[in-house]
């Protein structure tokens, strides 16, 4: 896939509100520090002019943010979780609005699930690849910041992500925001997830 073109269509902040159009949808979840912003950014070739807002203060993200691409899908930048100093209510907030969309949007296609490649994945990514597996949707994990790891420690590192998350191994991708290792990968990965049927599984 080629990014020809992007644009900031909306942002939901309430469960069951409206999206901004009737086009397929990949979301991308992550713990709130594991660099889905930067990702995003350098996935849309979009570094100079952000599209995705890149934060010293984790946890930013309070809303469901829609992005336009190609006129042909939505990326979906979803809250990130896990972050400490936002109030347990505001997490019980964007967990229910995170659920809510994860569970009835109908042109929803998969999920990209981010998890830092320096850290082994935690008990919440665990809980979310299970959500994702059953609510019937394509989950890919992508290990960011693996510009960080040497050789050795990439080899562990996508090995512990299978098994604690008990997925094959050809759902997980590495990604570097920084030196773009793995960006044609993920949108050839985007290609395929949008030319889904809701709740279809690839073979």
């Amino acid at each position: 896939m080629e990014v020809r073109t992007v644009e900031f269509a909306g942002s939901l902040f309430d469960p069951g509100a409206p999206v901004p159009g009737d086009l397929p949808q990949v979301a991308f979840s992550g713990r709130s520090n594991v660099g889905k912003s930067s990702l995003i950014n350098v996935l849309l070739r979009r570094t100079r002019k952000k599209l995705a807002r890149v934060s010293a203060t984790p946890g930013k993200t309070r809303s469901l943010n829609f992005y336009l691409v190609n006129d042909r899908f939505f990326l979906v930048d979803l809250p990130g979780f896990g972050f400490a100093r936002a109030s347990s209510r505001m997490r019980q907030s964007w967990r229910t609005l995170v659920e809510d969309y994860l569970v009835g949007e109908p042109k929803l296609r998969g999920v990209v699930h981010l998890v830092d490649a320096r850290r082994d994945p935690t008990t919440t990514d665990l809980e979310m690849v299970e959500f994702l597996a059953e609510k019937g949707l394509p989950t890919l994990v992508v290990l960011t910041k693996m510009d960080k790891l040497k050789r050795l420690a990439r080899e562990r590192t996508v090995t512990q992500a299978v098994k604690r998350l008990k997925i094959d191994a050809d759902q997980v991708l590495g990604f570097s925001s920084k030196t773009g290792e793995g960006r044609e990968e993920l949108l050839g990965a985007l290609d395929d997830l949008i030319g889904l049927e809701k709740n279809e599984v690839r073979p």
